[in-house]
């Protein structure tokens, strides 16, 4: 009965926090004049994958080095087949700016990376750690600067809350996603626990699942705001975060130790071939859609790989 309160009590405290984090950051966006989509890549993204930090850290530390990599490359996989997937289905999300072909090969070149750091040696190293680190600063500084550039050709509403209001409901949010996921998450892993399966399989499938719930919230939330460009960010920029801030900071902490590099390779495998999925739903970028029946593809891939971990 604990295990269902804590999922319960999680989800609840992630669905406010997560209207909190859209509401805060959209309104800072516009005071100091960058898209919405560079927030979405940015603080949305970032802010929503802070559970995976702490999980990915906790897991080193704790030897449990199979829920730490499993758990970024199932939230990533799950980012696309299940979180997306359920918002477009639930309502078809425009593709209208064209840099989302540039961030969305920015995020193929740093699963490419977590692929060859994975196999060279059988472990992701604190040098290589914090090589992924480096890459997140160089990029969200070449974000943030190139939308204050270019928010001159572009006509950014003016913003309803004060500055300071938005930064409180943003931090407030962070606070309660973290621990609404937590609580999820601990909910979901005594569940896990009884079925009887692997670190691996609970890392990317039920804590993956759990700790993407605030992606999956705070999309929702933004593509019935009219948001879109938001919820597709939130969904991009949370696997490349995943990927050098996450495992970057994890890394840098303890080095993770790939056991088993075989299934580390088909578990790669599959997130390449969602990923590709998802770019040719999207094309052509700026004048595309992802539809539902494009949608309910993605959540039969995503169905299809939950089943053969379970089988």
């Amino acid at each position: 009965m604990s295990a269902y309160l804590f999922l319960l009590g999680g989800l609840a405290i992630m669905i406010v926090c997560g209207n909190l984090l859209v509401t805060g950051s959209v309104q800072l966006a516009r005071y100091f004049k960058i898209s919405t989509l560079v927030v979405g890549l940015t603080v949305v993204a970032y802010g929503t994958s802070t559970p995976e930090i702490f999980i990915g850290v906790r897991a080193t530390l704790d030897g449990s080095h199979d829920i730490a990599l499993g758990n970024v490359i199932g939230s990533n996989f799950a980012n696309i087949g299940f979180i997306l997937a359920i918002v477009a289905i639930i309502l078809p999300i425009p593709i209208r700016n064209k840099s989302l072909g540039k961030d969305m090969a920015i995020m193929f070149g740093v699963t490419v990376l977590l692929l060859v750091f994975g196999l060279s040696g059988g472990v992701i190293s604190r040098l290589e750690g914090i090589f992924f680190l480096l890459i997140l600063i160089i990029y969200t500084v070449w974000l943030v600067r190139k939308s204050r550039k270019n928010s001159k050709d572009e006509v950014i509403p003016k913003p309803t809350i004060k500055p300071f209001v938005a930064v409180l409901m943003i931090l407030v949010s962070f606070v309660g996603l973290y621990y609404g996921s937590g609580w999820f998450v601990d909910g979901a892993r005594k569940l896990a626990t009884a079925w009887g399966v692997s670190e691996r399989v609970i890392g990317i499938s039920i804590v993956a699942v759990g700790t993407s719930a605030p992606e999956l919230i705070v999309s929702l939330i933004a593509i019935f705001k009219k948001e879109a460009d938001l919820s597709i960010g939130n969904i991009i920029g949370s696997n490349f975060f995943n990927i050098v801030g996450v495992l970057g900071i994890t890394a840098v902490v303890s080095p993770i130790t790939i056991t088993d590099g075989a299934l580390f390779l088909n578990d790669m495998a599959w997130l390449f071939g969602i990923s590709i999925a998802l770019l040719l739903t999207m094309l052509p970028i700026s004048r595309g859609i992802i539809s539902r029946r494009e949608s309910a593809v993605l959540l039969l891939i995503f169905a299809i790989y939950m089943f053969t971990l379970y089988r």
